[in-house]
């Protein structure tokens, strides 16, 4: 197949199925569970971000609210600027991206070899972060030009309409014939969660949607700290979380999430990123609770009725990985970025020898 332009190569990505490496690993007692990843660093340029940048401008270019002379401006130190970035260079589009001292040195060459123009904010906010800052240097960029296109990600339904229209129907697609019955989803900007779980609400009502988020992230109103791994949370609550359907939430620790980044590349070869690890760990703790047993309903697919499920629980649980791990080897992956972080005796070394050897 050859394909037109950047655009046309986003979406479509793959699942695998995760197989447990003993008979616990995915199991509760009686109830075991069959588990899945959706691969989404399949996109061309490595994350789950491609697909709204693409919907958003692609919509915007024939909507001709935008156009080769036009300015496109956004708040992003990670996925979401580099996607944005290099479909704007594809297009031929100008792009502005405010970012702040946090940003990867990774992040920062990706955009700036992708064309953006950078604007560094360097005052903490009131949360102790950036993002407020970020966000009231966008709005002085626009006051001094008015024509500037701020895509505005936390708050553009557009962002939730990719992924209606994208991941999740792509989701409800592969799980038609056998249905779904949880979907664990790391939050951020709110539409990754806000468009995938509609879609998913629609066709399979029994779903449970579980959204993951980190300690210290302000989007489920937890208690605001510092953190450390860029690309999950945020510390403002973005207006597209109101449009998501969420039967749970589950806050995951950071260092938690470095253990299930290097359980998924020791235990199934998989080199992820922070948020596809919080999304694993998060998986892990909700199968080990009692909520897994007491709360599965057997879903109403053509071979049952729907009651509650208590001679064959064997539900099928699938996990967004946004991101892989290329971007996250100054951080998680790093043994003295982890030991300055968030360990005294314990080094990324031991980590990784204890995954290797449970592996083994």
């Amino acid at each position: 197949m050859i394909n037109a332009n950047l655009l046309d190569l986003v979406g479509n990505t793959p699942i695998v199925n995760l197989k447990p490496f003993d008979e616990n690993d995915f199991s509760n007692g009686d109830c075991s569970a069959d588990i899945y990843a959706k691969l989404e660093y399949y996109n061309p340029t490595g994350s789950i971000k491609d697909r709204p940048a693409a919907y958003i401008i692609r919509h915007l270019l024939l909507s001709g609210e935008i156009n080769k002379n036009s300015t496109i401006i956004e708040s992003s130190s990670g996925n979401f600027g580099i996607a944005l970035a290099a479909i704007c260079k594809s297009e031929g589009i100008r792009f502005i991206c405010v970012i702040d001292p946090n940003i990867l040195s990774h992040n920062e060459f990706l955009l700036r070899q992708y064309g953006a123009e950078i604007v560094k904010v360097s005052e903490r906010d009131d949360t102790g972060g950036y993002l407020k800052t970020r966000l009231q240097k966008i709005q002085e960029l626009k006051e001094h030009n008015p024509d500037f296109v701020w895509i505005n990600q936390y708050a553009n339904p557009r962002n939730a309409m990719a992924h209606y229209y994208g991941t999740g129907m792509e989701i409800y697609k592969t799980f038609a014939d056998q249905g779904l019955d949880y979907i664990f989803i790391a939050a951020s900007s709110g539409g990754t969660i806000a468009g995938t779980s509609q879609i998913l609400k629609e066709q399979f009502p029994q779903i449970k949607v579980i959204a993951v988020d980190v300690e210290g992230s302000v989007i489920f109103s937890d208690e605001p700290k510092k953190r450390y791994i860029p690309g999950m949370g945020s510390s403002i609550r973005p207006e597209q979380v109101k449009r998501a359907h969420i039967d749970q939430i589950i806050h995951v620790k950071e260092k938690d999430i470095i253990d299930g980044c290097m359980e998924l590349m020791h235990h199934h070869s998989l080199f992820v990123g922070g948020s596809s690890g919080a999304v694993y760990v998060a998986m892990k703790q909700f199968i080990r609770s009692k909520e897994f047993v007491s709360s599965y309903i057997k879903p109403n697919y053509p071979d049952n009725k729907g009651s509650k499920n208590t001679q064959s629980c064997h539900p099928k649980m699938l996990m967004l990985f946004p991101d892989r791990g290329d971007r996250y080897t100054s951080t998680v992956y790093n043994e003295q970025w982890v030991k300055e972080h968030y360990v005294d005796n314990l080094t990324l070394e031991s980590i990784i020898e204890e995954n290797r050897e449970i592996a083994l």
